[in-house]
């Protein structure tokens, strides 16, 4: 587990801006609020601040996992946006690929996470004190022992698709917390992309579809 913190210095990729949404493609590597320390301050929501000062948080990535983030311009997108993930009302689409052949093509993952507190900040499946967690699966396609498949969360929880692949015997590629040997070396970064985002317009109410490719 490193601690060094590199940043990718790309410029912002903006995907769509309006009077209430800013939706933006975040990359790899890069924290989506500050970390604890100087050293951790670069981070997406600090960018997007100095071109949008009125910027505001609305949920996060994992600084390794890349893809589709909306951001609120003002208090009432913020509330309005918040209430859609705690609501479950978002859809979130997430491309990976696994070590190895996951098999059957398509299924989900319902098993119950905790945070690891002597490894934090991993995460374990924990069927005593864990928290409801689905993740739906569907193979996109095989490759030389690794497969690539479409994720959707039910929920929302911490390392959820990470943790949940794992169980299954299959962590993500690249994956600097769940993934060994030639699974993590032979990768430059976790091959997790937030793939499409829908979520509700908080002017009007109708749904809109955000989306950006995975990068490998």
């Amino acid at each position: 587990m490193s601690s060094d913190y590199n940043p990718p210095q790309d410029p912002l990729d903006i995907i769509h801006d309006d009077h209430e949404l800013l939706i933006v493609n975040k990359p790899a590597g890069l924290l989506s609020v500050p970390g604890k320390g100087e050293h951790l301050a670069d981070c997406l929501l600090s960018r997007i601040q100095t071109v949008f000062p009125q910027g505001l948080l609305v949920h996060r990535l994992d600084r390794d996992t890349s893809g589709v983030m909306v951001f609120a311009l003002t208090r009432h997108a913020q509330r309005h946006l918040g209430l859609q993930f705690e609501k479950r009302m978002t859809q979130k689409t997430y491309v990976a690929r696994v070590l190895g052949r996951l098999e059957p093509k398509v299924g989900t993952v319902d098993l119950p996470l905790i945070v690891d507190w002597e490894n934090r900040p991993l995460q374990k499946v924990c069927h005593a004190t864990g928290k409801a967690a689905q993740t739906g699966y569907r193979v996109m396609r095989y490759g030389d022992d690794e497969t690539r498949v479409r994720l959707t969360p039910k929920t929302g929880r911490s390392h959820q698709l990470r943790v949940h692949m794992l169980a299954l015997g299959h962590p993500i590629l690249g994956d600097p917390f769940y993934a060994k040997g030639a699974a993590l070396e032979d990768h430059p970064r976790l091959m997790l992309h937030s793939e499409e985002l829908r979520v509700k317009h908080p002017d009007g109410g109708a749904t809109h579809k955000f989306r950006a490719k995975a990068p490998f």
